[in-house]
């Protein structure tokens, strides 16, 4: 029996299925056409079931920002990327005990950290990549200057259990509407070529030149020495990525279904949508709110409590009535999905799949009381 978006209880996250696969296969044939190594970012969808279609599509492999993330998608991929720094004897320990099938690279800025590293592949009887983290811009975390970099990558090059694969940068800092990114691309072209002649110079010349970032991602190409992207967002897009022209309205895939509870006050709406389910971060473009109505998209969710959402109707003549369902689209769909255990995919109004958000959380996903290697286990 079909089930529909009227029969659901909200807030609920859905994700139009076609939506999706316009997107996979979007950027796929981005990466394609360009000659890039596509390895997507799993924070935005935490689900091998997402990830395996990346891989169909020629995804070179997958990255991942927390180890239950790693351990997960080792179900499904055998090329992993974490590009978190390896710091904590915890961390190292899951990263360690990773299946052995699995190439597992890793990036890092730090030589304290990789003598830890080192130790752990050991123990772990197993060798990790390494690509070392350049600060392009985002003042986050890697190294600020290429004399640092290359004495990073020479350390890696002297431990028993690392390999030197390359450099990595994220350039979250390039905010910019996708038409405007021209002169932060030309810069951080030009400071990726420093890096990449001081590795050369060295001896060590960089075999992955690692970027991220889904609003910088459609013009990576422009960006001469890299060789691999690793968008996230883009499976589902949500209002930062639409506002700053790196989709279309259209192609935000993932909206939360809400409900109309009530209508008591003059000019507002309050849905049953509040920051539990979509989310506190301030739009990184231009307008306010946290979230806009994908069918009303001048609609925006301008105040929230844990469980309520305000709607301002100042800006439309549409008037919801109570028990209507609207479709939010949020300001961030990495941490709307990280609040929810299940995703349901639906073709117009009739609900088609729905599968777990397996990467959720921090917890381990390997089972620590199994004999011999550790393996993955389905959650």
């Amino acid at each position: 029996m079909t089930t529909y978006l009227e029969q659901l209880e909200t807030p609920v996250p859905i994700v139009d299925m076609d939506r999706l696969a316009f997107n996979l296969d979007r950027m796929a044939a981005y990466a394609t056409l360009h000659g890039l190594q596509l390895r997507p970012h799993v924070k935005t969808h935490k689900s091998p079931r997402i990830a395996a279609d990346q891989l169909r599509l020629g995804a070179v492999g997958l990255t991942c920002a927390t180890l239950r993330e790693a351990e997960v998608m080792a179900e499904v991929c055998e090329d992993l990327l974490v590009a978190y720094p390896p710091v904590g004897a915890a961390r190292l320990e899951r990263l360690a005990r990773l299946p052995r099938a699995v190439r597992v690279t890793v990036a890092a800025d730090d030589a304290n950290a990789l003598d830890a590293l080192n130790v752990a592949a050991r123990l772990g009887q197993r060798q990790f990549d390494v690509l070392v983290e350049a600060d392009l811009g985002m003042h986050r975390v890697g190294v600020s200057s290429p004399e640092r970099a290359v004495a990073i990558a020479k350390h890696i090059d002297r431990a028993s259990a690392l390999n030197f694969a390359g450099m990595l940068f994220y350039p979250g800092h390039i905010r910019e509407a996708v038409g405007e990114q021209g002169a932060a691309l030309s810069q951080l072209g030009a400071n990726i070529a420093t890096y990449v002649q001081a590795f050369e110079a060295a001896g060590l010349p960089p075999r992955i030149v690692s970027g991220g970032s889904t609003p910088a991602a459609w013009r990576m190409h422009e960006v001469p020495g890299v060789t691999e992207v690793r968008p996230g967002t883009y499976v589902y897009n949500d209002r930062t990525t639409a506002m700053i022209g790196a989709c279309d309205w259209d192609d935000c895939a993932l909206t939360v279904l809400a409900t109309v509870v009530s209508v008591a006050v003059k000019g507002q709406a309050v849905i049953d949508a509040g920051t539990k389910a979509l989310g506190r971060e301030p739009l990184r473009a231009e307008g306010d709110g946290y979230g806009a109505l994908l069918d009303h998209p001048e609609v925006v969710v301008s105040r929230m409590s844990e469980e309520h959402g305000i709607l301002d109707l100042s800006k439309t003549d549409w008037r919801p009535r109570l028990g209507d369902q609207v479709r939010v689209v949020p300001n961030h769909v990495c941490i709307v999905v990280h609040l929810f255990d299940e995703i349901i995919g639906v073709r117009g109004h009739a609900v088609e799949t729905r599968w777990p958000v397996e990467a959720r959380g921090r917890g381990p996903a390997l089972d620590e009381l199994a004999e011999g290697p550790s393996r993955p286990r389905a959650v």
